[in-house]
C-alpha cells in the first residue's frame, strides 16, 4: 500500500503546522503527492468498474425508475417507477437524476446506470483526500482515501444504483464546506453546506440529518466569529437547507394529486407522510409504520430471527454489518478519543479539534441511530459511516505519528495496531472458508508490528527505521481484510434490494433464509429467484403496446421493474415497492381496465426477489395475510373476471378479454 518513503516523512512534516485559525504558510506538497493521488483515483475507478455489467440491472426497482425518467420528464421530476406515472419510488428523486441524465445520453443499460455511481464514489474519495490533506498532509489524505476505497460496503454501493452513492458524496461535500467556514468564518460556506444537506434530503430524506448535529457543533465550537454571529450563520445554513430541500417538497404537496403519480411508500399520497412515517419513525421504531403503506413486518417463516440483525450497541460489529464497515471502526474510535483528549486545551478555534469533532459527530451520531433502529434496517446502510471512519483513521494516524517522540503516542499506535489486527482476525474467522489463511497472516503481522512499535518506545531503543517499517506493516495489515472482501465483492454478481459486500456469513442476513434457490449469473445470485424475463413473455406483453398506457400490471415494484426493463414499456407496480400501498385502489384499477389502459395482469412469480421474502426485503406473510391490501383485492378480482394463460411458466391475464358471462 503506502511505502515508508511516501507515508512516514509526510506525516512527520506536519509537526510544525499551525493549529489555529491563523492562515498557515503555504505548504508545498512533496513531489510524490499528486502522482500518488492520481494513482489512487484511477485505481479506485478501475477497481470499482471491474465486472460492473455482471450486476445486470442491480436493483431493478431503481433501474426501472431510471428508464422511466428517460422517457418522461414528469417521471424524471417525481421519481416515478414507470413512464406513465402510476406511482413513485419510495424515496425522493435526486439520486435518480445523475443516472437518468447518463441514460438519456448513452441509452438505458447497466453501464450508463451504474457508472455515475462509480464516479460519485471516486469523487467522494478525492474530496475526502482534500479535506484531510488540508490539515494533516498528503499522506494522511491518502490513508483516508485508500481506507474509504477499500471499505467493503463502499465497494458495493459505489457500483450499485441505490441512492447511497449520491448521499455519501453530498455528506462529504457538506463537511468540506463546513470546515471551510471554520477556517475563514464566512457565511457563504455555511449556506453552501446547507444547500448540500438539502440536496441530501432530496436523495434519502432524513438520513442526511444524522450528520447535522456534529457539523453544527463543530462550527458552534470552532467558528471564528463571536457566538452571536456563529448562531446567526448557523440559522442561515439551516435556511439554505430548508430552501434546497423544500422547493421539491412544496411542489409535490401543492401539485394536484390526480395529475401526478402516487407517492410510493406513503399511506395517504403525501410525501410528508412518507418522510415521517415509513422512512422516518417506521425505520426507527418499527411496528405499524415499518413498511410501505403502513403495514408491519411479518414474522419469519418458522418463527426464526430477522435476517436484518438486532438493534443494540453492538450492531455495527456483529452479523453482516460488522463485515461491511467495522474493520477499522475500533481504530477510528481510538483515534477520536485520543484526538479529543490531546486537543482539549488548545484554543477554541483549533483546526485539529474541529476535524475530530466534525468526523466524530458524524460517526457517533450515525452509528448511534443505526444501532438503535428497531424498524427495517439493511446492512448496506452502513456505507454512510465509511467516510467518517476513513477520515478518523487518516487524521488519527497522522496525529499520532507526528507525536511519535512521546512514548505514550507510540504505545497508542502499538495498541491500535494490535486491536485492529485482532478485530480483523475475528471478522475473517466468521467466514473460515474464505481465504482462511489470511486471518492468521493478518494477526501475525499485527502482533509483530505492534511489538516493534512497543519496543521502539523503550528508553534508548527508539529507532526511526523500526518505527517506519512497523507502521508500513500496520497499514498493509489493516487494509488486507477489507481488500479481500472488496475483491470478492467486485467478482460476484449482486442484484435486488437486499445486498451485502463480501462472502456471506453463515446464519446471518440472507443466509438465515435457508438454502439458495438460484445460482450466480442469469438466474440471479444465491438466495434469489430468476431475474430474466422469458422471451415469449416479453413478446406477448409487447404486442399491440401502442394501444395501452401500461402493457401490464403486477404486484410490487421489483417485479414490475424487471418486466418494464425487458419490454422497454410502462408496467404498473400494484401496491408500490412492498405491494402494500393503497395505489391504485381496486376501483381505480377497474376504471383503468374499463378504459382499456392496461393490457395484462401478470401473476407474481417472485421475479428477482430474495427467496422467501417480498419486495421490501421482508419475510413473506402466510397466504391470505395481506388479503386486505388493494393489490390483493385486485388480484382476486382479476382471477374472478379474466381467464389465465400460461406463457413460458408465467401466468398472464388478458384484461381486454373477460370471462364469458362476466
Amino acid at each position: 500500500m503506502l511505502s515508508e518513503r511516501i507515508t512516514m516523512p509526510a506525516l512527520a512534516d506536519t509537526t510544525q503546522r499551525p493549529t489555529t485559525t491563523e492562515q498557515p504558510e503555504p505548504q508545498v506538497d512533496p513531489r510524490w503527492a499528486r502522482p500518488a493521488l492520481a494513482t489512487l483515483l484511477v485505481a479506485t475507478a478501475a477497481f470499482w468498474c471491474i465486472g460492473l455489467s455482471r450486476n445486470g440491472w442491480a436493483n431493478a426497482f431503481y433501474a426501472a425508475a431510471v428508464q422511466a425518467g428517460t422517457k418522461s420528464w414528469k417521471a424524471f421530476l417525481f421519481g416515478s417507477s414507470d413512464a406513465a406515472n402510476a406511482i413513485t419510488v419510495d424515496k425522493p428523486p435526486a439520486s435518480l437524476w445523475p443516472m437518468e441524465i447518463s441514460a438519456r445520453i448513452f441509452g438505458v443499460n447497466s453501464w450508463s446506470i451504474q457508472l455515475p455511481q462509480v464516479l460519485l464514489g471516486v469523487a467522494s474519495v478525492a474530496l475526502l483526500y482534500v479535506i484531510v490533506k488540508k490539515q494533516y498532509g498528503p499522506a494522511a489524505g491518502l490513508i483516508a482515501g485508500v481506507t474509504l476505497a477499500l471499505t467493503p460496503v463502499a465497494t458495493l454501493m459505489f457500483r450499485y444504483d441505490n441512492p447511497d452513492a449520491l448521499l455519501v458524496f453530498l455528506m462529504v461535500a457538506s463537511v468540506w464546506a463546513l470546515l471551510r467556514a471554520v477556517r475563514d468564518g464566512r457565511t457563504r460556506w455555511l449556506v453552501l453546506c446547507g444547500v448540500l444537506l438539502g440536496m441530501g434530503f432530496l436523495t434519502k430524506q432524513l438520513q442526511v440529518l444524522l450528520v447535522v448535529p456534529g457539523l453544527a457543533l463543530t462550527y458552534l465550537v470552532a467558528g471564528p466569529p463571536r457566538l452571536r454571529v456563529r448562531l446567526a450563520q448557523l440559522f442561515a445554513g439551516l435556511g439554505a437547507m430548508l430552501v434546497a430541500a423544500g422547493w421539491w417538497v412544496l411542489l409535490v404537496e401543492l401539485w394536484p394529486a390526480d395529475s401526478r403519480p402516487y407517492i410510493g411508500g406513503s399511506e395517504n399520497n403525501s410525501f410528508l407522510d412518507l418522510t415521517f412515517g415509513y422512512n422516518g419513525l417506521g425505520r426507527l421504531m418499527g411496528g405499524e409504520g415499518n413498511s410501505p403503506g403502513g403495514g408491519s413486518m411479518p414474522a419469519m417463516p418458522g418463527g426464526g430471527a430477522s435476517p436484518f440483525g438486532h438493534a443494540g450497541i453492538a450492531r455495527m460489529f456483529t452479523g453482516e454489518s460488522g463485515a461491511q464497515i467495522s474493520w477499522l471502526l475500533p481504530a477510528a474510535l481510538i483515534a477520536l478519543v485520543v484526538g479529543l483528549v490531546v486537543t482539549r486545551r488548545l484554543p477554541r478555534t483549533d483546526q485539529d479539534r474541529a476535524q475530530y469533532v466534525a468526523w466524530g459527530g458524524w460517526l457517533i451520531g450515525t452509528a448511534g441511530v443505526f444501532s438503535a433502529m428497531s424498524g427495517l434496517f439493511h446492512d448496506y446502510y452502513t456505507v454512510a459511516l465509511a467516510p467518517a471512519v476513513a477520515a478518523l483513521v487518516g487524521i488519527g494516524a497522522a496525529d499520532l505519528w507526528r507525536r511519535r517522540g512521546d512514548t505514550w503516542a507510540v504505545v497508542v499506535l502499538a495498541g491500535t495496531t494490535a486491536v485492529t489486527g485482532g478485530w480483523s482476525w475475528v471478522l475473517l474467522s466468521r467466514t473460515t472458508d474464505f481465504v482462511g489463511w489470511l486471518r492468521w497472516a493478518v494477526l501475525a503481522a499485527a502482533l509483530m508490528a505492534a511489538a516493534a512499535l512497543a519496543i521502539s518506545a523503550l528508553p534508548n531503543t527508539r529507532r526511526p527505521r523500526i518505527q517506519s517499517v512497523a507502521a508500513a506493516v500496520a497499514i498493509v495489515m489493516a487494509l488486507a481484510g477489507p481488500l479481500s472482501y472488496s475483491i470478492q465483492t467486485v467478482s460476484t454478481a449482486h442484484t435486488g434490494g437486499v445486498v451485502t459486500a463480501g462472502p456471506q456469513i453463515p446464519g446471518t442476513g440472507m443466509a438465515a433464509m435457508g438454502p439458495a434457490s438460484g445460482s450466480v449469473g442469469a438466474a440471479g445470485p444465491p438466495g434469489h429467484t430468476a431475474t430474466e424475463v422469458p422471451t415469449e413473455v416479453v413478446t406477448t406483453l409487447s404486442s399491440d403496446s401502442e394501444r395501452f398506457t401500461w402493457v401490464a400490471a403486477t404486484p410490487g415494484s421489483t417485479e414490475a421493474g424487471y418486466y418494464q426493463l425487458a419490454t422497454d414499456l410502462p408496467v404498473m407496480a400494484l401496491g408500490g415497492f412492498g405491494s402494500s400501498d393503497p395505489a391504485p385502489t381496486l376501483t381505480q384499477f377497474q376504471d383503468y381496465v374499463a378504459d382499456g389502459r392496461v393490457h395484462y395482469y401478470v401473476e407474481s412469480t417472485g421475479l428477482g426477489l430474495p427467496k422467501g421474502m417480498n419486495d421490501s426485503g421482508k419475510p413473506l406473510a402466510p397466504p391470505g395475510a395481506n388479503g386486505s391490501t388493494e393489490a390483493e383485492q385486485i388480484k382476486e378480482w382479476v382471477k374472478k373476471e379474466f381467464t389465465p394463460v400460461t406463457v413460458d411458466g408465467v401466468t398472464l391475464y388478458d384484461l381486454t378479454a373477460p370471462l364469458s358471462g362476466s
